[in-house]
């Protein structure tokens, strides 16, 4: 696995980081090393209870403003977080809709009581957030969505509904995207919203993934209602508050998952091993391959990271990131179960299921969620090579 060097004067705070992950990730924490991801439910209460211990440590929100929670630090020390709590194997956060995607929204584009009323919560783990974007007809084609909110004296009353919205049920708020605008097309008239959970016109159902796991929702709205001050930006100007939080989405996950995958890479070399694998020419080729994406992912990361450090605007690599990730993260898993042959493909009680199918099995929707594969592919050769646009719907 990598080691980061990241200069003198992030060694102090480095050193900060180790030893409070190394007393603290104990017991029930330290027995759940590695579980959970951004769409895996495992283990849901040991990595909520996990996330009160960071909480309590003041290690949610490192580089979030003072006032509302947060540390204050820059983005190096959120960097060396982020990367030291990766490396520890540290089970995965439960809060990241809210610590990862909504907060940072707050923060570049909430109100003031906006920032007020929820930023302290999500850092004190005292409410949990689901988001809402996709809806049926409106997954990768984000500016489709047809859920309505019209105002109503000072409430939004709100119809309609979502899709894939990550560990929906524990959420006690949702930021959905509305249409305000009911003539509007496209991506104009959209507005982000904000709309509690626990209220008799939302409705949440959980999906049975893949995985044998309900970390997936699918929310209706029937007259459900929000305060007409709980809209994220300007009323109408919800696509720009999206696209904001979708390349949070895209740009903050990409090395701790770097690191998850390397330890995959490493497992999947011991399992070609015992396997006899190696012998085995198409085999090596194939496993040759994916240690080489591993390591190209390090190094795209690795520049994405520097020029965010000298602030600068990612270059092209980062557009690219996300696709090249997902795409060889699933090869990587066909590739496992291949040489783990028929007893890879048993389950145990209850459909219990070893890391490795796991692993296999969730990262199939790693092509689709944050942005599919074929937007993503659109969106480099659009804005990247400057080819002609595809035909779009008017």
């Amino acid at each position: 696995m990598m080691e980061l060097q990241f200069g003198a004067e992030a060694e102090e705070f480095r050193e900060e980081v180790r030893t409070w992950l190394a007393e603290h990730l104990v017991g029930e924490f330290a027995a759940h090393r590695g579980v959970g991801g951004p769409t895996d439910g495992e283990a849901w209460e040991v990595r909520l209870a996990w996330d009160r211990e960071l909480s309590a440590g003041g290690w949610l929100g490192v580089g979030w403003p003072r006032e509302y929670g947060g540390r204050g630090l820059g983005l190096l020390e959120e960097i060396v977080f982020e990367y030291e709590y990766a490396r520890s194997g540290a089970p995965y956060r439960a809060t990241g809709n809210g610590l990862d995607l909504l907060g940072p929204m707050l923060i570049a584009m909430g109100g003031e009581e906006q920032k007020q009323r929820f930023l302290p919560r999500i850092l004190a783990v005292e409410e949990l957030w689901g988001q809402g974007f996709s809806e049926p007809g409106a997954g990768s084609d984000l500016a489709s969505v047809r859920t309505r909110a019209e105002l109503d004296g000072n409430e939004w009353v709100v119809n309609g509904q979502k899709v894939w919205t990550t560990f929906g049920m524990h959420a006690d708020w949702l930021y959905a995207l509305c249409r305000t605008d009911p003539d509007s097309k496209r991506s104009k008239g959209l507005s982000m919203l904000l709309i509690p959970a626990d209220q008799p016109g939302v409705e949440i159902r959980p999906i049975r993934s893949l995985a044998g796991q309900d970390e997936f929702a699918e929310v209706f709205f029937t007259d459900a209602r929000t305060p007409a001050d709980m809209v994220v930006g300007e009323v109408g100007q919800g696509w720009r508050t999206a696209m904001g939080t979708l390349g949070i989405e895209r740009g903050t996950t990409l090395l701790p998952l770097q690191l998850t995958f390397e330890r995959e890479m490493d497992a999947l070399l011991e399992l070609a091993r015992d396997r006899g694998a190696l012998d085995d020419p198409m085999h090596r080729r194939s496993i040759l391959d994916a240690w080489m994406s591993v390591r190209i992912m390090r190094t795209t990361n690795l520049r994405t990271v520097a020029e965010l450090l000298q602030g600068r605007t990612p270059g092209p690599q980062a557009t690219t990131a996300k696709l090249y990730a997902s795409t060889n993260h699933q090869r990587m898993g066909h590739l496992a179960t291949e040489i783990a042959g028929p007893a890879g493909q048993i389950v145990g009680d209850g459909y219990g299921l070893d890391t490795r199918q796991r692993s296999f099995l969730i990262s199939l929707a790693e092509t689709i969620y944050g942005g599919s594969s074929e937007v993503q592919r659109n969106i480099i050769g659009e804005q990247v090579l400057g080819l002609p646009r595809d035909p779009r719907p008017v």
